[in-house]
């Protein structure tokens, strides 16, 4: 039994330097500017990683940075065997997710999704699209002028399509689910939690009590019919039947909601940007992007307990960094089949969980993006989607891509390029001040939002009672902002 092989100090100097760096946006700028990927932070994390995955013949390392000791696997393969090894022997605690400045976020823990068939059989493609249609084409109203959808706009009416999905109609209004959801997986391996994720749990029990036919709910609520699917055979996991309903349920809608909002705008950016992975339907774009710009491109296991792999021992008190976004090198290129890193085995750590050993949850979330990049691109009547911004080259894909950077235009059926200037006291006049009135109640609408997530609100129900009050302002704010919107539209017709 051998024990991890420690790198050297300049290699743990210099990914701590790349670390630390990302703290300072300024930091790589002249680099981007220059296109020199491999000299920019990210490009130095994942250069030291290719280093030491060529000098330690792949085996895992232990890395030592200002931020923590962690035990890296260097393939993609040695991570997923690591981590089910560690899984097998109840030796991990919930993970977290590491950003690429180091910061810690909490993520909402895993918990197995009880379903009595594989995802593609329980939510076919008929059934999703049915659900998602109505609220996309809501969403496709809140267009601008340009025919863009600005992130603003983007992520509330995704959110909501995920509550629609998995917890049903009803829950599509229940903006403050979301936000209590969020507020529980920030507090994650903390005192909060207990507290924050019961609050979750006893507002999702309406909707599995009385589950929406359509919804994700109603496979949770039903009775399990015949032997629950083999953990092999659905690689999603452990079999059906571990844990309460409500726990799954959350634990669905949070991963649905990061996929919903954030890795089907990816892909549909890469798709519009001509990436030649992307071309082959929306599978593989959304594949592309969960492999590109994995949500969770690097979680922090802890080891609560030694347990050994492939005659390596890995005593309590380790922290796993399980990071296969972050082993890719900035030398990789779109498409390019020998440069990038293997695709994780079936049963692997998802990107979109922190698992170490899959989640059905993320197979239904990645089914739900891929139903929202079929809608725009495929079922939407309209032109394809077009990247306004940021440029991207089809052949020099960043190393990230930030969701919140991203405006796609998606043009409706006939529309034209540009409107005539409208005449002083005819309807169409007014449809600039009625836009410019909705921008107003949009910047509102987030200024209330970042009051409400201010942590003077915290310990006390007082100031969680203040906090959901300031979010259904909030709420009703850039709801008015879409209906004014929409009239500027008709007005301008």
């Amino acid at each position: 039994m051998t024990t991890p092989a420690a790198a050297l100090p300049l290699e743990n100097a210099v990914f701590s330097a790349a670390l630390l760096a990302r703290r300072l946006p300024w930091s790589d700028a002249p680099a981007r500017a220059l296109g020199l990927d491999s000299l920019t932070c990210e490009g130095a994390a994942r250069g030291v990683l290719a280093h030491l995955r060529r000098s330690r013949s792949g085996r895992p390392v232990r890395l030592r940075t200002p931020l923590g000791s962690f035990l890296v696997p260097l393939k993609p393969a040695d991570t997923a065997g690591l981590l089910a090894a560690g899984a097998a022997a109840d030796a991990l605690a919930p993970a977290v997710r590491l950003d690429e400045a180091g910061r810690r976020h909490g993520l909402h823990p895993h918990h197995p999704l009880p379903l009595p068939a594989p995802p593609e059989d329980v939510l076919p493609e008929a059934a999703l699209a049915g659900p998602l249609a109505g609220e996309l084409r809501r969403l496709a109203s809140a267009r601008r002028d340009d025919q863009a959808l600005t992130w603003e706009a983007w992520r509330p009416g995704l959110l909501r399509a995920a509550r629609r999905v998995v917890a049903g109609a009803a829950a599509a209004e229940d903006t403050l689910l979301g936000e209590m959801l969020r507020r529980a997986a920030e507090a994650a391996g903390s005192h909060a939690y207990e507290s924050r994720a019961a609050a979750v749990h006893r507002r999702l029990a309406p909707y599995l009590a009385d589950p929406d036919p359509d919804s994700l709910a109603a496979v949770l609520a039903r009775p399990a019919a015949g032997p629950a699917v083999p953990a092999a055979r659905a690689e999603h996991g452990p079999p059906a039947g571990a844990g309460r309903p409500e726990e799954a349920l959350a634990h669905a809608l949070a991963v649905v909601s990061e996929a919903a909002a954030t890795t089907a705008l990816q892909a549909l950016a890469l798709t519009a940007a001509g990436v030649p992975a992307a071309a082959g339907g929306p599978a593989a774009a959304v594949a592309l992007a969960l492999d590109r710009f994995p949500p969770v491109g690097a979680a922090v296991h802890p080891v609560r307990s030694r347990f050994s792999w492939e005659g390596l021992a890995v005593d309590a008190g380790t922290e796993i960094l399980a990071a296969p976004g972050w082993l890719r090198s900035a030398t990789d290129h779109a498409g390019g089949a020998g440069a990038e890193p293997g695709p994780l085995p079936g049963g692997g750590p998802s990107p979109l969980c922190g698992s170490p050993t899959g989640c059905a949850a993320a197979a239904v979330a990645v089914r739900v993006a891929e139903a929202v990049v079929r809608f725009f691109t495929e079922d939407a009547e309209g032109a394809r989607p077009a990247l306004l911004a940021p440029a991207l080259s089809p052949d020099r894909m960043p190393l990230t891509l930030d969701p919140r950077t991203l405006l796609l235009a998606f043009p409706a059926a006939g529309a034209p390029a540009a409107a005539p200037p409208a005449r002083a006291g005819t309807p169409a006049s007014y449809a600039a001040p009625a836009r410019a009135a909705a921008g107003r109640l949009d910047r509102h609408a987030r200024s209330l939002a970042a009051c409400a997530a201010d942590a003077g609100w915290d310990g006390s129900e007082t100031g969680e009672r203040f906090r959901m009050r300031l979010l259904e302002h909030a709420d009703r704010c850039t709801r008015a902002a879409s209906d004014i919107r929409e009239a500027a539209r008709r007005l301008a017709d």
